[in-house]
C-alpha cells in the first residue's frame, strides 16, 4: 500500500522569488525552513521511561519497548534530501503555472501527438528533475524519505486564487509507490493510478485494458492532478538482466520527467547504482536533482554517537545499565552501524531481561538479543561482508598496536553479570531490604556504588557493611 499523507486547504504565501510568485501550486506549499528547523521537524524522540521503569508492571514495560523503533535521530543527509525534494517540486511546478497559456495547452494535448498550433507563450518545456537515493537495508533511507514527504501535505485543495477561479480543485503534491518486481510498466501505471485516487479519496479509476490507452490514461491523470513529485521505492526490483540496454520502465520514467515535467525520485538498495552507471544517459537524468547515498554509520562518527546516546536512554528495565564503552562496542560489532539492527537488538535485549529478577543488560544479553531479533537479516551477504571488513580492520589495528610482539596472556577471570543462583539472590535481596539494614545505611545506593570502586571489599568493610570476621564486636 502506498504512503498516505494529509489534506490541507490552500493557504497562499508569497515566496519572494519572481520565478515562483504568482503560481498557486507553489505558493500553497509550506514555507521554507532553515537547517535547524528542518532537522527538528524530521526528528522524533520518544518519551523517556522516568519512574515507570521502577513501578510499571512487566508486561506494560515490555509494551513500551515499541517506542524504540520510533526513534528518529536526524543526520545531516536528512537536510540535503529534504532540500532536494523541496526544490525539485518547486522547479517542476515553475513550468506548470495553471494561469499560463502554455500550461493550458500542455494539459489539453498529449505529449506524443504534435498539436495543430502552439500558444504565443511558446512550447511547453518541463523542468522535471530526477533524484536518486541509494542505501542498504536498515540504514533508514525509507523512514527518512517518508518523514520528508509527510512534511508536505499530500493533497492541497484549491478554490480561488486572488479572486480568480481555478480550473481544478485538488493538487496532489506527492505520491509514493513501489517498483513492481517484474519491472512492468503496466503494473507501475496501475499502482500510480491507485495512489492518486487513494490520495483524494476516490472514485477509483479503472485501468484501461489496452497498453497504449493505459499510457494515455496515466498521462492525463498525472497532468490533471498537478502531481508535484513521483517517488518510486524498491527500484532494486529492476533487474540487471531485464535492462538489456534500457527497460520499458526506465523509458516510461524518462517520459514523465522530460515530457510531463514531473520530478521523479528513485529509492533503492544496491546494485541499482550499478544499473544507472551502465546506462550513462539515464544516470544523468536520475541525478540532475541530486544523488544521495546512505551508508552504515562509522563507529567514530558523530551520527552513531548521537544515535546510541538517544537509543540507550529508552531503557525500561528496573535496573539502570549505564552505556559503557564495552557495551557500545559490542552493539556496534553486532549491528555494524545499521540503525535498524541496533534498535531491534536493544529492544529485544530488554525484552529478554524484564521480569527475570535481574534486569541488567550485558554483552551476553546483547548477543542473545541480536541472534533472536536479526536471525535472518544477519545472514545477508552485505551484513556478513560488513562484519568481515570490521573484523579485518580490528585485526590490522591490533597488529599495529602489538608491534609484532605477543602480549602476555592474562588469566581468565569470569564475570558475574547475570544471576547464577536465584535462591542466594532472593535471600540477599531480603536482607538488604530489611528494616534493620536500611537503618544502618545512610545511603541505600552505597552498596551498589561500592562495586564501582577500586576495592569494593575494603570499601564495604570501612562502611561496616561487610563482615569477614563473625566475632567482630561492631557487627554483634
Amino acid at each position: 500500500m502506498s504512503l498516505l499523507g494529509r489534506t490541507e486547504v490552500a493557504n497562499y504565501k508569497e515566496t519572494d522569488f519572481e520565478l515562483f510568485d504568482g503560481n498557486p501550486l507553489i505558493e500553497a506549499l509550506p514555507e521554507m525552513m532553515n537547517q535547524s528547523d528542518v532537522l527538528e521537524a524530521l526528528s522524533y524522540f520518544p518519551p523517556l521511561p522516568g519512574e515507570f521503569r521502577f513501578i510499571g508492571p512487566d508486561m506494560k514495560r515490555e509494551q513500551r519497548l515499541q517506542y524504540i523503533e520510533l526513534l528518529r535521530q536526524p543526520l545531516e543527509i536528512y537536510y540535503d534530501v529534504f532540500r532536494a525534494i523541496e526544490m525539485a517540486i518547486k522547479k517542476g511546478y515553475s513550468s506548470r503555472n495553471p494561469f499560463s497559456p502554455t500550461t493550458q495547452h500542455y494539459l489539453h494535448y498529449q505529449v506524443d501527438e504534435p498539436p495543430p498550433f502552439y500558444p504565443s507563450t511558446g512550447k511547453f518545456v518541463g523542468r522535471g528533475r530526477g533524484i536518486t537515493l541509494i542505501g542498504e537495508s536498515g540504514t533508514g533511507k525509507t523512514s527518512m524519505l517518508e518523514q520528508v514527504l509527510l512534511h508536505f501535505p499530500q493533497v492541497i485543495q484549491h478554490h480561488k486564487y486572488q479572486e480568480q477561479l481555478l480550473g481544478f480543485q485538488n493538487q496532489i503534491v506527492w505520491v509514493k509507490v513501489e517498483c513492481p518486481e517484474k519491472s512492468s510498466v503496466r503494473e507501475l501505471c496501475e499502482e500510480i493510478l491507485l495512489s492518486l485516487d487513494v490520495a483524494i479519496g476516490g472514485p477509483y479509476t479503472k485501468p484501461a485494458s489496452n497498453h497504449s490507452a493505459l499510457l494515455i490514461q496515466i498521462e492525463q491523470r498525472i497532468k490533471s492532478s498537478h502531481l508535484g513529485i513521483l517517488v518510486i521505492d524498491e527500484m532494486n526490483n529492476l533487474s540487471v538482466e531485464r535492462v538489456r540496454g534500457e527497460s520499458g520502465l526506465l523509458k516510461f520514467m524518462k517520459k514523465i520527467v522530460n515530457r510531463l515535467g514531473v520530478p521523479v525520485l528513485f529509492c533503492a538498495n544496491p546494485p541499482f547504482d550499478d544499473i544507472l552507471v551502465s546506462l550513462p544517459q539515464n544516470a544523468r537524468r536520475s541525478e540532475n536533482g541530486g544523488a544521495f547515498f546512505m551508508n552504515r554509520l562509522d563507529r567514530d562518527s558523530l551520527g552513531w554517537k548521537a544515535f546510541v546516546s538517544q537509543l540507550w536512554q529508552l531503557q525500561w528495565t528496573n535496573i539502570e545499565t549505564p552505556l559503557t564503552e564495552s557495551l557500545e562496542k559490542k552493539l556496534y560489532e553486532l549491528c555494524v552501524g545499521n540503525v535498524d539492527f541496533a534498535c531491534r537488538t536493544y529492544a529485544e535485549a530488554q525484552g529478554l531481561v524484564i521480569g527475570t529478577g535481574d534486569e541488567t543488560i550485558c554483552e551476553s544479553v546483547l548477543q542473545d538479543a541480536y541472534e533472536r531479533a536479526c536471525v535472518l537479516s544477519s545472514r545477508a551477504s552485505d551484513v556478513l561482508s560488513a562484519k568481515e571488513q570490521l573484523l579485518k580492520s580490528h585485526r590490522q589495528k591490533t597488529s599495529i598496536k602489538n608491534d609484532g610482539k605477543l602480549k602476555e596472556k592474562r588469566p581468565f577471570i569470569p564475570t558475574v553479570d547475570r544471576i547464577q543462583h536465584q535462591e542466594f539472590y532472593d535471600l540477599i535481596r531480603d536482607v538488604v531490604a530489611s528494616k534493620s539494614m536500611l537503618e544502618n545505611i545512610n545511603d541505600p545506593e552505597y552498596v551498589r556504588s561500592s562495586v564501582l570502586t577500586d576495592d569494593p571489599i575494603v570499601t564495604l568493610k570501612e562502611r561496616a557493611l561487610l563482615c569477614t570476621d563473625p566475632l567482630a564486636e561492631e557487627f554483634c
